[in-house]
């Protein structure tokens, strides 16, 4: 397709986002859920441990002054996503009376995700396991009995029935307690919606500087996953808190501040979920007589099969008029009265990332690695170009019609105009064992050789809603 021209300079990064939300959900896990004492005492904590000392004191030795002086100390945070599961390794150096900072970052993920082993709980182990030795080779023995270690499961596992997910978790805690690592009774479990939209939120101000900055305006975020989607930002409108319906507002203490976030996660309103749901099908039943789901929003010739939490689908296009028009019908009834408009979105700075970055760079709205800068309307464009010509010009995914027109009227749904520029900046990871995100380094104030794996790391798109 054409493509549409940039409004502007923006360089995007494929690993900024990965690192930084599991380093954030770390430090929201850690920090936050196991807050006991002052900010810096807290930062070392572990909830739930036998003998209730700090890891930061269990961890003093010969090693402990391993890099220019500094305390090291290390952590093992899981991320079971709804299409894979991810390690992270985290390596943390604190000077004397300061703040910790990240100086290495390990990844390894693994697909399917934990959900696809519902009905056979058993091989869940062997994925977890490999994903555990690759901790074992990252950190040194000494620290392994004092490195905590956590798996927060996400939509995936909040779709699942709750039998079948307590059953998943309890084989992951059976594998995480044979572990050599420090494994408290809270180490597993599913991350509620709202707590996935907060550690987000984190991330993003955590990288951008407003966590660090006295003064300086927090950023918003917008993450679009495969099971649910979420919005979280600081309201700086009392019209806006006194309007938001109950469980949209959550209270955030860290640094000794507290935060009134607007945060909510719409389960089922992810990219995957959201197409299961436009093409008529219901989460987790496979068609009764092996019937195809026919959709507005396929190319009418599209016969095909699609695979989603593991049951294969028939699926085909039906012939009509408008493709758009009338994808955007069915899109529409989908999202009705489901999702919930703030004004205030149109004076706040947004980071959008996963699927939004995805989409666009697919049909070259931006540049897949150098990325580039949009306004919201161009997914709208995008979206009528590509509907009005999929006969004649097959894209790589069936799916490219739903997909972008799914996400124009998400975001119209969340009140974001057509006509504001996204943008921002973030720097690239060079090679698959290149530098860090210079932008991730710029913020933790750390040098720039650091480990980088690209390895089915998730996108960041690092958008920017101008105020105005």
């Amino acid at each position: 397709m054409r493509k549409i021209p940039n409004h502007g300079t923006l360089r995007m990064t494929k690993v900024a986002y990965p690192l930084g939300l599991c380093l954030g959900l770390f430090i929201y896990v850690v920090y936050i859920k196991w807050h006991r004492a002052s900010a810096t005492q807290a930062f070392f904590t572990i909830a739930g441990a036998a003998s209730g000392a700090r890891w930061g004191q269990q961890a003093r030795s010969s090693l402990g002054s391993a890099i220019r002086g500094h305390e090291v100390f290390y952590g093992i945070m899981f991320d079971a996503g709804s299409t894979g599961t991810r390690v992270h390794v985290f390596q943390f150096a604190q000077p004397p009376g300061e703040t910790p900072t990240l100086t290495h970052e390990t990844f390894k993920a693994l697909k399917p995700g934990l959900s696809a082993y519902a009905d056979d709980v058993e091989k869940s182990a062997q994925g977890i396991q490999e994903l555990l030795d690759v901790a074992k080779q990252e950190i040194p023995f000494d620290f392994w009995k004092v490195t905590p270690l956590v798996l927060k499961a996400t939509a995936g596992l909040r779709l699942l029935p709750g039998e079948k997910a307590h059953k998943l978790l309890q084989k992951v805690k059976e594998v995480f307690k044979a572990s050599p690592f420090l494994v408290g009774d809270d180490c597993v479990s599913i991350m509620n919606g709202t707590d996935e939209g907060v550690s987000a939120w984190i991330t993003v101000n955590f990288l951008t500087g407003s966590l660090k900055t006295p003064g300086r305006s927090s950023v918003g975020m917008l993450d679009l996953g495969g099971g649910s989607t979420q919005i979280t930002f600081l309201p700086r409108v009392e019209g806006t808190l006194q309007a938001s319906p109950p469980g949209h507002l959550t209270a955030l203490q860290m640094f000794n501040r507290t935060y009134k976030l607007y945060s909510y996660s719409y389960l089922g309103l992810g990219l995957m979920s959201a197409r299961l749901a436009i093409l008529g099908g219901v989460e987790g039943k496979p068609v009764k007589d092996g019937k195809d789901l026919v959709s507005p929003c396929l190319s009418p010739s599209f016969k095909g099969e699609w695979e989603h939490a593991e049951i294969t689908y028939r699926i085909s296009g039906q012939k009509a008029g408008s493709l758009y028009e009338l994808c955007a019908s069915r899109v529409s009834e989908v999202l009705r009265n489901k999702v919930h408009r703030t004004e205030e979105v149109k004076h706040v700075d947004f980071y959008a990332f996963s699927y939004y970055y995805d989409l666009a760079a697919s049909v070259g709205l931006i540049d897949a690695e150098k990325g580039g800068s949009l306004v919201v309307g161009d997914f709208e464009i995008a979206a009528k170009y590509v509907c009005r010509t999929l006969e004649t010009q097959p894209h790589s995914s069936p799916f490219v019609c739903m997909d972008l027109t799914y996400i124009t009227l998400l975001l119209q749904e969340f009140g974001f105009p057509k006509n504001k520029v996204l943008k921002g900046q973030a720097s690239t990871c060079t090679g698959e064992f290149g530098e860090v995100t210079q932008a991730v380094l710029a913020t933790l104030g750390e040098p720039r050789k650091n480990q980088c794996d690209l390895q089915e790391s998730r996108s960041l798109v690092c958008f920017s809603l101008p105020w105005g």
